[in-house]
C-alpha cells in the first residue's frame, strides 16, 4: 500500500508518501508545496493542484489522506485550508484514488500514543515509525508523513469493518 499523506494550507501544503510493506512503513518522499503571499488565490490553489497531480502521477498512491480542518479562533485561516482540501481531493477524484480524512488529534494519537503531543513530538516519533536519521522538516512535512502513517495502521480496520 502507497499513501499519500497531505497537511493542507494555502501558503505551505505538506506531503509525505509512505508505502507499507508486509507491515514495514518506509518514507518514499515528503516535502512543503510552498505558495507566495502576494500570488492571486486561484493561482495558488492551480499550483498545489497541479503539484499534488505530479506526486500522484510519480508515486501511484492507493489512497489520499488528509488532515481535518481545525477551526481555532481564525476562520478566515481555516477557509483557506479548506480550498487547499478541496483541490487536493479534486486531484485524487481526477486520479481515482480514494480520499480519508483524519483530525489532528486522531493523527497524533495514531502517531505518538496521545492526541496532545507537540509538533516536537509528532516529527520524533515520525523519524522513529520510519527508521529515518533525522526527523523530517519543516513541520507540515512531518505532519503530513504523520497523517500518511495514521491511514496505514487505520486502513486494516476500516477494510475490516466495511466488509
Amino acid at each position: 500500500m502507497v499513501v499519500l499523506g497531505i497537511d493542507p494550507g494555502t501558503a505551505n501544503t505538506g506531503y509525505g508518501v509512505v508505502s507499507d510493506e508486509r507491515g514495514r512503513m518506509r518514507a518514499m518522499d515528503g516535502g512543503v508545496i510552498v505558495t507566495g503571499a502576494g500570488v492571486a488565490a486561484e493561482r495558488r490553489l492551480a499550483s498545489i493542484h497541479e503539484r499534488i497531480g505530479a506526486l500522484i502521477e510519480e508515486h501511484q498512491p492507493d489512497a489520499v489522506a488528509l488532515e481535518d480542518l481545525y477551526f481555532g479562533v481564525n476562520a478566515r485561516s481555516a477557509f483557506a485550508v479548506g480550498q487547499a482540501r478541496g483541490v487536493v481531493m479534486l486531484a485524487a477524484g481526477q486520479a481515482g484514488i480514494p480520499c480519508s480524512s483524519y483530525t489532528p488529534q486522531q493523527v497524533k494519537s495514531a502517531v505518538c500514543g496521545t492526541g496532545r503531543a507537540g509538533k516536537d513530538q509528532v516529527g520524533r516519533m515520525v523519524q522513529a515509525l520510519l527508521a529515518l536519521a533525522a526527523a523530517p522538516t519543516p513541520d507540515h512535512a512531518a505532519d503530513a508523513l504523520a497523517v500518511a502513517i495514521c491511514h496505514v495502521n487505520r486502513a486494516p480496520l476500516a477494510a475490516a469493518i466495511a466488509s
